[in-house]
């Protein structure tokens, strides 16, 4: 994947269906983030430090995984062992100063850091606490970095005591002599109490060529045993990723990650495919609360009127093509993610949406407000997510954008809804915020 800077990406048209284009517009917003009661956020805590000069990506992240264990509830001694671990998969590029750019175009994040958290939630528990990273960053090309984060993967199952042969048997497919597409391998670790995560990988389907996604993807599942379950996906604009539960998992899941492009609410109503799952009325709504364009009922005056604090939102300014009162998410295309846990029906038994709230709203005061406003229909407090962000850095939420990448609504079969954030470590940019609706350019790699 060709290095493209930010500001000379803006420049650029371009009608890939990459899922991470990204258009943050250089101004500065006046907004203020507001909970969802209307009253200003005031939990980002002005003790906690700005990144020092000299930092290294290894320092900046550790501090950033023990502040995370923290508001996930993990002891002292977890948190320790977690930041470790992390720092360990990551390798060399640790040491390396933040003073310098980015050591490869990792695909991971906006500004190519190569970590993302994410905080997933259901009611009257703790978050659970996720780090994705990409061992291989920082390797001489995406042969390299694949087979990096092959060793890593493999370190890990050795240390732990748990098999890789799942990933194993696809190796020829996903690691080809010479692989394109922005990634080789992420890999995921869910940290838990006890000190041992839950691990899982991300392949890329495309690594023989886009054109040849399906049919590795078809291919993978059928090796592992889903042999119907290809044709239980829906229709997508592109394959994304292809990922194994690695580990102690109490149902470990191989999951199809799709893109879809201009996708409306109602369109993506219909894109799940588990029994029982959930309704068309409930992703209708999530799909709104999350790309803004949801109402809300005030209780005091009986007036509907729509989440977060700049109601008066353009639409197309943000990529939100409307027709026939639905709008369309027309910038970064929002991902389904498919998981497969039994080879005997076909079926999916998980589904999830994850919505690119950061190219839909101006800022992340607004962005918190939908996350907050999702939250609460699912009955979960939002103050480990407030938290979370004051975890992770001194900025105000109002002065960019991206700190909260996606929002995602998970159904398991047999389990409550999961919402999930994702958060940026912005180790090397933060985007500024939208200050005003711009006239809509199409979508840049």
């Amino acid at each position: 994947m060709d290095h493209i800077s930010a500001d000379a990406a803006f420049m650029r048209h371009s009608t890939e269906l990459d899922p991470l284009d990204t258009r943050p517009a250089g101004r500065v917003s006046s907004w203020a983030p507001r909970s969802e009661t209307g009253r200003p956020v005031t939990a980002f805590r002005p003790g906690v430090p700005k990144t020092p000069d000299g930092e290294t990506l290894g320092g900046h992240t550790e501090r950033q995984v023990l502040r995370l264990c923290e508001v996930a509830g993990l002891d002292g001694a977890d948190s320790a062992a977690y930041a470790r671990t992390v720092l360990t998969a990551l390798g060399p590029v640790a040491e390396r100063s933040l003073d310098l750019p980015p050591p490869y175009p990792s695909f991971l994040s906006d500004d190519h850091t190569p970590v993302e958290f994410s905080l997933a939630f259901v009611p009257n528990a703790d978050p659970t606490l996720r780090v994705l990273l990409e061992p291989g960053c920082g390797a001489a090309g995406l042969a390299q970095n694949g087979r990096t984060g092959l060793r890593v993967v493999r370190e890990m199952a050795q240390r732990w005591g748990f098999s890789t042969a799942r990933l194993d048997e696809l190796e020829d497919l996903f690691f080809p002599p010479n692989p394109e597409g922005p990634l080789a391998l992420w890999c995921a670790l869910e940290l838990v109490p006890g000190g041992v995560p839950r691990v899982k990988v991300y392949l890329n389907p495309a690594a023989s060529g886009q054109e040849r996604s399906a049919e590795t993807v078809r291919e993978a599942l059928n090796r592992l045993g889903h042999r119907q379950a290809f044709t239980a996906l829906p229709e997508g604009d592109r394959h994304l990723f292809f990922a194994l539960d690695l580990g102690d998992w109490e149902e470990p899941r191989v999951k199809v990650y799709l893109a879809h492009h201009d996708l409306s609410a109602a369109e993506a109503a219909g894109l799940s495919r588990v029994d029982g799952g959930p309704g068309r009325t409930e992703i209708t709504r999530f799909i709104r609360m999350a790309a803004g364009h949801d109402t809300g009922i005030d209780p005091d005056t009986g007036i509907e009127t729509p989440i977060g604090t700049d109601a008066g939102i353009d639409a197309d300014a943000f990529g939100l093509e409307a027709g026939d009162g639905d709008p369309r998410l027309g910038r970064r295309p929002v991902q389904s993610c498919h998981a497969f846990t039994e080879t005997a029906s076909g079926r999916p038994s998980g589904f999830t949406l994850y919505v690119p709230v950061r190219d839909y709203a101006p800022h992340d005061g607004e962005a918190l407000d939908r996350a907050v406003a999702v939250l609460g229909r699912y009955g979960v407090d939002p103050a480990p997510l407030v938290r979370s962000l004051s975890a992770v850095t001194s900025r105000r939420p109002q002065d960019g954008v991206g700190l909260i990448a996606y929002v995602g609504l998970a159904h398991q079969q047999g389990r409550p809804p999961r919402v999930t954030a994702y958060i940026s470590s912005e180790a090397y940019r933060v985007r500024p915020p939208v200050a005003a609706p711009s006239p809509r350019i199409e979508a840049v790699r």
